[in-house]
């Protein structure tokens, strides 16, 4: 029963014996009908009635859908949330520089403050520990902690890091993960927010820019509603949204700026290189090879990506090459194995833009003015490199047919960021 307390659930998730719930249930009817229109109560969703009708005299959401079937004739249940055992969970003895500190006991002030904030850090700025005080202050007054983020695979990446710098049992939910068990840190892909009511403290949203989240109105409405009435919401992002920032422009929202990097060093600056013919890339390829570093590619769409891979294979026989995509059944394997080194050279979707750190790793994108290649998506993508003390450095290559506003957009940001971090 404790695994139900802060949840959102269907009726079809609670089993048939509803006598067996507590008298402080709540229940409300799963959608609501406003003119021609039907709102499901889950995910704040506006549907058309004669797009949505059900053969019965009832309605359904098919935006939450793959969560299950919210229905009009059906109800929704919510037990609300319990506190939990005051304990000092922070495992980590880590030393955080002058600005990250800064930023970090700003996010304490909010977890005491009950503030929503902002907080806008380079690519490699350490946003991960940035956040382990502020998670550690609201488990020790008792409270619920939930990081949420749009990839599973950064999802996974988190819970492997904050398993070992937090002495707490954590629940990680994804697609594909086991059930949820109840604990004061859940890690968790955005969508599973859904499944959440009034059940979090401390509610950080981490690559708030990335798809689906990204100015998704389901999505915002989740985090919304996932929230206690009083609670602390932080956003974590290296490029912002429009949305984010018309609600710092409103007040609803502080912003707080991280220019460097923890290591110190500037941001790799891309260099762009005409691509035509496709010999260019196999020739730059051939030469970084000579350095030693592991290679990141980034391919547009999965079927390039592909028979991309297997020409390398072909023109680089004595190397290990391995391709990634978001179909990849065992994608956390392969990315394991490009961390420590049996693979060389590791292909990739944009499913490694973000929140995955390889030490050492010099990135080249293929096609880079493909329309899915945004100015976000590039500074993400770029800001692989460098990332590790051991090499600050490294190559970020654009190869193109032609360059695009977004590609020019990123290098323009990417300097901004830099001059704004003190490097000329």
């Amino acid at each position: 029963m404790e695994n139900l307390f802060g949840r959102l659930l269907t009726q079809q998730e609670l089993g048939p014996d509803m006598s067996l719930l507590p008298q402080d249930v709540t229940q409300f009817a799963g959608m609501a009908i406003a003119g021609k229109s039907v709102i499901c109560k889950r995910c704040g969703t506006a549907s058309s009635c004669q797009t949505v009708r059900l053969e019965i005299p009832a309605y359904f959401c098919p935006e939450c859908l793959q969560l299950g079937r919210v229905r009009s004739d059906e109800f929704l249940y919510h037990l609300p949330q319990q506190p939990f055992p005051r304990i000092d969970a922070l495992l980590w003895t880590g030393t955080l520089t002058p600005y990250q500190a800064d930023i970090s006991k700003q996010l304490v002030q909010a977890v005491d403050q009950k503030k929503q904030i902002l907080v806008h850090a380079v690519t490699g700025a350490g946003k991960t520990e940035m956040i382990y005080a502020a998670i550690s202050r609201s488990i020790a007054s008792g409270g619920a902690v939930c990081i949420a983020t749009p990839r599973t695979d950064v999802a996974r990446e988190l819970y492997m890091r904050l398993s070992k710098d937090f002495a707490v049992s954590i629940s990680l939910l994804h697609a594909d993960s086991p059930p949820y068990f109840r604990t004061p840190l859940v890690i968790s892909t955005t969508h599973q927010l859904l499944r959440f009511k009034e059940a979090f403290d401390l509610l950080i949203i981490d690559e708030v820019d990335a798809f689906p989240f990204a100015d998704n109105p389901a999505l915002y409405y989740a985090a919304k509603h996932a929230q206690k009435t009083a609670a602390t919401l932080v956003y974590l992002t290296a490029t912002s949204t429009d949305t984010l920032d018309k609600h710092v422009s409103s007040g609803l929202l502080k912003r707080i700026t991280l220019s460097r990097r923890f290591h110190g060093h500037p941001l790799v600056v891309p260099k762009p290189i005409f691509s035509y013919p496709e010999k260019i890339i196999y020739r730059h390829i051939q030469k970084q090879r000579k350095s030693g570093f592991p290679l990141l590619l980034f391919a547009p769409v999965i079927r390039f990506g592909q028979s991309f891979t297997a020409q390398l294979s072909k023109l680089f026989p004595h190397e290990k090459i391995g391709f990634v995509a978001s179909t990849t059944e065992n994608r956390s394997e392969i990315i394991s194995q490009f961390r420590e080194g049996e693979l060389t050279i590791l292909v990739s979707t944009t499913i490694l833009e973000r929140g995955v750190t390889f030490p050492k790793v010099d990135v080249f994108v293929l096609e880079s003015q493909h329309r899915l290649f945004t100015a976000s998506s590039l500074i993400q993508i770029a800001g692989r490199a460098g990332r590790s003390i051991e090499r600050p450095t490294g190559l970020v290559y654009f190869f193109h047919n032609g360059l695009t506003k977004q590609m020019t957009r990123a290098i323009s940001d990417i300097c901004k960021m830099n001059r704004l971090g003190g490097f000329s």
